[in-house]
Protein backbone atom coordinates (compact mmCIF):
# COMPACT_ATOMS: atom_id res chain seq x y z
CA UNK A 1 0.00 0.00 0.00
CA UNK A 2 2.54 2.17 0.68
CA UNK A 3 4.14 1.82 -2.37
CA UNK A 4 1.17 2.40 -4.11
CA UNK A 5 1.26 5.90 -2.19
CA UNK A 6 4.79 6.92 -2.72
CA UNK A 7 3.82 6.09 -6.55
CA UNK A 8 1.26 8.21 -6.63
CA UNK A 9 3.24 11.54 -4.68
CA UNK A 10 5.93 10.54 -6.96
CA UNK A 11 3.81 11.55 -10.13
CA UNK A 12 2.87 14.89 -9.02
CA UNK A 13 6.31 15.72 -7.56
CA UNK A 14 8.98 15.12 -9.74
CA UNK A 15 7.15 14.98 -13.20
CA UNK A 16 8.83 17.58 -15.33
CA UNK A 17 7.13 19.33 -18.56
CA UNK A 18 8.74 19.26 -21.61
CA UNK A 19 6.48 20.77 -24.41
CA UNK A 20 3.18 22.00 -25.16
CA UNK A 21 1.58 21.25 -28.92
CA UNK A 22 -0.79 23.75 -30.88
CA UNK A 23 -3.79 22.43 -29.50
CA UNK A 24 -2.71 23.08 -25.82
CA UNK A 25 -1.82 19.75 -24.83
CA UNK A 26 0.88 19.19 -21.90
CA UNK A 27 3.98 16.97 -21.97
CA UNK A 28 5.21 15.28 -19.41
CA UNK A 29 7.95 12.66 -18.00
CA UNK A 30 9.52 11.97 -15.14
CA UNK A 31 12.42 9.05 -14.14
CA UNK A 32 11.43 6.37 -11.69
CA UNK A 33 13.39 3.00 -10.48
CA UNK A 34 11.62 -0.27 -11.17
CA UNK A 35 13.29 -2.81 -9.85
CA UNK A 36 17.00 -1.62 -9.73
CA UNK A 37 16.53 -0.03 -13.37
CA UNK A 38 15.75 4.04 -14.39
CA UNK A 39 12.94 3.95 -16.40
CA UNK A 40 11.68 7.32 -18.14
CA UNK A 41 8.02 7.95 -18.03
CA UNK A 42 6.55 10.28 -20.88
CA UNK A 43 2.85 11.17 -20.38
CA UNK A 44 0.33 13.61 -21.97
CA UNK A 45 -1.91 16.29 -19.77
CA UNK A 46 -5.29 16.77 -22.74
CA UNK A 47 -6.24 20.71 -22.36
CA UNK A 48 -10.00 19.64 -22.19
CA UNK A 49 -11.74 16.87 -23.83
CA UNK A 50 -9.05 13.57 -23.86
CA UNK A 51 -9.11 13.24 -28.04
CA UNK A 52 -5.78 11.24 -28.89
CA UNK A 53 -6.17 12.26 -32.71
CA UNK A 54 -5.41 15.60 -31.27
CA UNK A 55 -1.74 14.69 -30.75
CA UNK A 56 0.62 15.52 -33.37
CA UNK A 57 2.73 12.80 -35.03
CA UNK A 58 6.38 13.89 -33.43
CA UNK A 59 4.89 13.93 -29.91
CA UNK A 60 3.28 10.76 -30.49
CA UNK A 61 7.03 9.24 -31.43
CA UNK A 62 8.03 10.85 -28.24
CA UNK A 63 5.55 9.61 -26.18
CA UNK A 64 6.45 5.88 -27.76
CA UNK A 65 10.06 6.18 -27.66
CA UNK A 66 10.89 6.62 -30.80
CA UNK A 67 12.39 10.01 -30.16
CA UNK A 68 15.17 10.28 -27.15
CA UNK A 69 14.37 14.48 -27.37
CA UNK A 70 11.21 15.89 -27.16
CA UNK A 71 10.01 18.22 -30.31
CA UNK A 72 11.51 21.55 -30.30
CA UNK A 73 9.21 24.95 -30.90
CA UNK A 74 11.05 25.51 -34.12
CA UNK A 75 10.45 22.28 -35.05
CA UNK A 76 6.54 21.89 -33.91
CA UNK A 77 6.26 25.07 -36.16
CA UNK A 78 8.50 23.91 -38.88
CA UNK A 79 6.09 20.61 -38.93
CA UNK A 80 2.95 22.69 -38.95
CA UNK A 81 3.76 25.19 -41.67
CA UNK A 82 4.95 21.37 -43.80
CA UNK A 83 1.43 19.78 -43.21
CA UNK A 84 -0.15 23.19 -43.95
CA UNK A 85 1.48 23.47 -47.59
CA UNK A 86 0.48 19.82 -48.33
CA UNK A 87 -3.32 20.31 -47.28
CA UNK A 88 -3.19 23.64 -49.98
CA UNK A 89 -0.88 21.38 -52.50
CA UNK A 90 -4.09 18.45 -52.05
CA UNK A 91 -6.55 21.10 -52.19
CA UNK A 92 -5.28 22.50 -55.39
CA UNK A 93 -4.60 18.93 -57.45
CA UNK A 94 -8.40 18.32 -56.37
CA UNK A 95 -9.67 21.56 -58.23
CA UNK A 96 -7.65 20.79 -61.21
CA UNK A 97 -8.64 17.38 -61.35
CA UNK A 98 -12.59 18.72 -61.29
CA UNK A 99 -11.43 20.71 -63.95
CA UNK A 100 -10.27 18.10 -66.02
CA UNK A 101 -12.78 15.91 -65.72
CA UNK A 102 -15.62 18.72 -66.32
CA UNK A 103 -13.21 19.67 -69.44
CA UNK A 104 -13.21 15.63 -70.82
CA UNK A 105 -16.98 15.55 -69.78
CA UNK A 106 -17.86 18.12 -72.46
CA UNK A 107 -16.04 16.75 -74.95
CA UNK A 108 -17.18 13.02 -74.57
CA UNK A 109 -20.46 11.25 -73.41
CA UNK A 110 -19.91 9.30 -70.09
CA UNK A 111 -22.90 6.89 -69.44
CA UNK A 112 -23.18 6.21 -66.05
CA UNK A 113 -24.43 3.13 -64.43
CA UNK A 114 -24.68 4.07 -60.92
CA UNK A 115 -21.12 1.99 -59.97
CA UNK A 116 -18.10 3.13 -59.90
CA UNK A 117 -15.77 3.41 -62.98
CA UNK A 118 -14.97 -0.03 -64.08
CA UNK A 119 -12.13 -1.16 -66.31
CA UNK A 120 -12.25 -0.41 -69.94
CA UNK A 121 -13.42 -3.86 -71.41
CA UNK A 122 -13.18 -2.80 -74.91
CA UNK A 123 -9.10 -2.12 -74.93
CA UNK A 124 -9.27 -5.24 -72.84
CA UNK A 125 -11.30 -7.24 -75.50
CA UNK A 126 -9.07 -6.51 -78.55
CA UNK A 127 -6.09 -8.05 -76.29
CA UNK A 128 -7.59 -11.57 -77.43
CA UNK A 129 -7.63 -13.03 -80.96
CA UNK A 130 -10.83 -13.15 -83.16
CA UNK A 131 -13.80 -14.69 -82.74
CA UNK A 132 -12.14 -16.14 -86.45
CA UNK A 133 -10.22 -18.51 -84.71
CA UNK A 134 -12.63 -20.14 -83.15
CA UNK A 135 -10.62 -23.31 -83.87
CA UNK A 136 -7.80 -22.30 -81.86
CA UNK A 137 -9.76 -20.85 -78.97
CA UNK A 138 -11.05 -24.25 -78.24
CA UNK A 139 -7.89 -26.18 -78.86
CA UNK A 140 -6.58 -23.78 -76.09
CA UNK A 141 -9.92 -23.88 -73.92
CA UNK A 142 -9.55 -27.84 -73.92
CA UNK A 143 -5.61 -27.77 -72.90
CA UNK A 144 -6.48 -25.05 -70.00
CA UNK A 145 -8.97 -27.50 -68.98
CA UNK A 146 -6.71 -30.72 -68.93
CA UNK A 147 -4.19 -28.33 -67.27
CA UNK A 148 -7.03 -27.83 -64.47
CA UNK A 149 -7.95 -31.18 -63.96
CA UNK A 150 -4.46 -32.21 -63.70
CA UNK A 151 -4.21 -30.01 -61.24
CA UNK A 152 -7.51 -30.86 -59.29
CA UNK A 153 -5.96 -34.09 -58.94
CA UNK A 154 -2.72 -33.46 -57.58
CA UNK A 155 -4.14 -31.46 -54.65
CA UNK A 156 -5.37 -32.26 -50.94
CA UNK A 157 -8.30 -30.06 -50.78
CA UNK A 158 -11.52 -31.27 -50.59
CA UNK A 159 -13.50 -31.99 -53.48
CA UNK A 160 -17.71 -32.11 -53.75
CA UNK A 161 -20.55 -30.26 -52.86
CA UNK A 162 -24.16 -30.14 -52.51
CA UNK A 163 -25.51 -33.44 -51.45
CA UNK A 164 -22.16 -35.31 -51.59
CA UNK A 165 -20.99 -32.89 -48.91
CA UNK A 166 -20.68 -33.22 -45.19
CA UNK A 167 -19.30 -30.70 -43.03
CA UNK A 168 -15.82 -32.17 -41.09
CA UNK A 169 -15.40 -35.52 -42.37
CA UNK A 170 -12.67 -34.78 -44.68
CA UNK A 171 -9.49 -36.28 -43.55
CA UNK A 172 -5.72 -34.89 -45.31
CA UNK A 173 -4.73 -37.77 -46.98
CA UNK A 174 -2.12 -40.30 -46.05
CA UNK A 175 1.29 -40.80 -47.63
Amino acid sequence: MSKLLSRIAGFFSSRTMVGVDKAGNRYFFRKEELDGIMKEKRWVVFRGEEDPTSIPVEWICWLNGQRKVAPTLEEQIELEARRERVRLNVALLKKEEEERKAKEGSTRKVVKTGKGEGPDLKSFIRQFPAASEGDKMEEASDAMDDMRDSKEMKTSEPTGSGATYKPGTWQPPTS
